[in-house]
């Protein structure tokens, strides 16, 4: 069994997958885009989404148990279509995005996300109603940045907190949403040779942490106030963001 040999990959590796479970869990959801992120600091972007790739699926076969039944199916349709024209799109773009892109791209992604939860509260925000335009093109966007960088739930959020739809409803279409991009995903992540043995032999060795990720996550839910897990996970988001933007920087200017 090849796995990638590091041990301090390992020790990012685990609160990674855990923080993806949490989210997984229904506790501070768009949080699991934070998984990337973690493990690009010491491995390749799109190796660290690959890895992430097939534990993430079986996450969201749990979720779709939990949500089976509650769905928002407008926006979902409006949403999906877009979604698959993004996973297209990356996968068309894959070679010509190297790694200082992709790290680029994940940092900006967290940094604005993290930017927009501190500066506009959703509490101000006009209630907006569904839109097939508005959702495919949040929808193309979630499905581009979610095939680099599993980071699709920030324009998820960007399209559907505006409106204000139930929680339990609002976490149950993404469920579903997210299942059926990542199970697409699969398809041209095995194309472009990322399933490879090295990365699915580390997916199987820290898959164990999946169930339990979950299950803190709705632990968590029900102990520990949202308000302060929030505030602590977004200030490592954005620090996280800031470090992979300044070394893609970093690496596009040594490379020119």
């Amino acid at each position: 069994m090849h796995l990638i040999e590091d041990p301090v990959f390992y020790l990012v590796a685990i609160p990674a997958i855990l923080i993806v479970g949490i989210s997984k869990g229904g506790f501070a959801g768009s949080l699991g885009m934070l998984g990337v992120p973690l493990l690009s600091l010491f491995i390749p972007p799109f190796q660290a989404a690959a890895i992430l790739l097939p534990i993430l699926c079986v996450m969201d076969i749990f979720g779709m148990i939990a949500y089976r039944k509650i769905v928002h199916w407008k926006n979902l349709l409006y949403l999906l279509p877009g979604a698959i024209a993004g996973i297209g799109i990356g996968s068309l773009l894959f070679d010509q995005l190297d790694d200082n892109v992709i790290r680029l791209i994940i940092g900006t992604v967290a940094v604005l996300f993290t930017l927009n939860y501190w500066l506009n509260p959703l509490a101000r925000a006009k209630r907006h109603e569904p839109s097939l335009v508005k959702g495919s093109f949040w929808g193309g966007v979630s499905g581009f940045t979610s095939f680099v960088a599993h980071a699709g739930g920030p324009p998820l959020q960007f399209y559907m907190l505006p409106q204000r739809i139930d929680k339990s409803l609002f976490v149950g279409t993404a469920t579903w949403f997210f299942l059926a991009v990542n199970y697409v995903k699969l398809i041209p992540y095995a194309y472009l040779g990322q399933l490879s043995t090295t990365n699915l032999s580390t997916s199987l060795i820290l898959f164990p942490l999946a169930p339990l990720g979950i299950w803190l996550g709705v632990r968590l839910h029900k102990l520990v106030p949202e308000g302060i897990f929030y505030r602590l996970a977004y200030i490592l988001l954005i620090c996280t963001g800031t470090k992979l933007l300044f070394d893609g920087l970093n690496g596009l200017f040594n490379f020119f």
